[in-house]
């Protein structure tokens, strides 16, 4: 591993999340000096707005209060067994043990439990020769969440919808792809590294999958208690069915793959009803990227496609010859629930066939 890979994100904060930072941090400082004239230099209140303003609303006020609450506990901790122990280094060292076990006792965040022990450092240390440390700790904290709160809410909190459409996009495509990979393989000759090379391509949509769910639980999480939310709720629930839909197909997908390599046969791709499930596919891939484009709104309604879903027709052809029929009988019922997801809203009703398909 790279020695920068410690220290470098893959992707960098936006901007604005720097400025606004940067904002809090100025005003709180501003703001403790004023409001504590006499005290010392408010660096807990600008350090508070600092770690205060997070990527969503609804971080920036879990954070607020984990940190208000590892403060106010700390500066108790602290100010008791100052009482009662004194100052010395080893009443130090026992109050931050001390902090630690009980926020570990409590189930606090980690966050929290940090915050208790060095509040109760800082108290300690540097609040022997402060009466009023303590109480000035907790004033300038509790003054700088709320300065970093406010200056979120004021900077236009940023909604998270732009990657998660992006990741919905790629499971889509790969989706897709998967898909007519399948339908080439079906009426192809293979050799076995061709198929093992296909099932780690078919495995490739669960880590997309796991990304695109990540992006769209962090776009939520950008709405909670954001004053912008309302408007932006149903494209959200459009993206979350979205990716419960492309997550069904994924495994019907990897479920055909893995029929197809562990019962290939070199004749199965001259059965006529092998020749019409790869042509199903092909038209599942076309209805894949169809209904994704339909769930995703792009910047202007003439850009989507009006192209009718594909899948219209049930398939009806013989029986396989031999075993072949464990195969394609695996593949037919799959494919049924594929066309029965892409066929799942009201467009699909007259463009998408959700009956089973047929044998006979």
């Amino acid at each position: 591993m790279r020695l920068t890979a410690a220290v470098r994100a893959s992707a960098r904060d936006p901007l604005l999340q720097v400025a606004k930072t940067a904002l809090a941090t100025i005003v709180a400082w501003i703001v403790c000096d004023l409001v504590i004239a006499d005290g010392p230099p408010p660096v807990f209140g600008a350090i508070a707005a600092m770690l205060v303003v997070q990527p969503s609303l609804n971080q920036s006020l879990t954070k607020g209060v984990e940190r208000s609450v590892g403060v106010v506990a700390g500066v108790f901790l602290a100010t008791g067994m100052g009482v009662v122990l004194g100052t010395s280094s080893w009443v130090v060292l026992l109050a931050v043990s001390a902090a630690l076990v009980l926020s570990w006792a409590l189930r606090l965040t980690t966050g929290s439990g940090i915050q208790i022990a060095i509040s109760a450092l800082l108290v300690l240390t540097l609040g022997a020769s402060t009466p009023d440390y303590a109480y000035i700790r907790i004033v300038e904290t509790m003054i700088g969440a709320v300065i970093g709160i406010v200056i979120h809410l004021l900077l236009v909190p940023p909604v998270a919808l732009a990657p998660a459409r992006t990741a919905l996009d790629l499971l889509g495509e790969e989706t897709a792809e998967a898909l007519e990979r399948l339908a080439d393989a079906l009426v192809s000759r293979k050799t076995r590294p061709g198929r093992l090379l296909l099932l780690h391509d078919a495995r490739r949509l669960h880590p997309l999958r796991d990304e695109a769910t990540e992006a769209i639980d962090a776009a939520e999480d950008s709405l909670l208690l954001n004053p912008r939310a309302a408007r932006y709720r149903g494209e959200l629930a459009a993206l979350r069915d979205t990716l419960d839909m492309l997550t069904r197909v994924g495994t019907q997908v990897r479920g055909m793959t893995r029929a197809y390599v562990d019962h290939y046969d070199e004749g199965v791709r001259e059965e006529p009803l092998v020749v019409g499930i790869s042509e199903e596919l092909q038209r599942a891939a076309h209805d894949t990227r169809l209904k994704l484009r339909l769930a995703v709104p792009r910047t202007s309604p003439d850009a989507l496609d009006d192209t009718a879903p594909a899948l219209t027709e049930p398939l009806d052809t013989s029986a396989p010859q031999g075993m072949r029929w464990v195969l394609v009988g695996s593949l037919m019922e799959d494919l049924r629930r594929i066309r029965h997801e892409l066929g799942a809203d009201g467009r699909g009703g007259q463009g998408h066939s959700s009956s089973p398909t047929e044998l006979t």
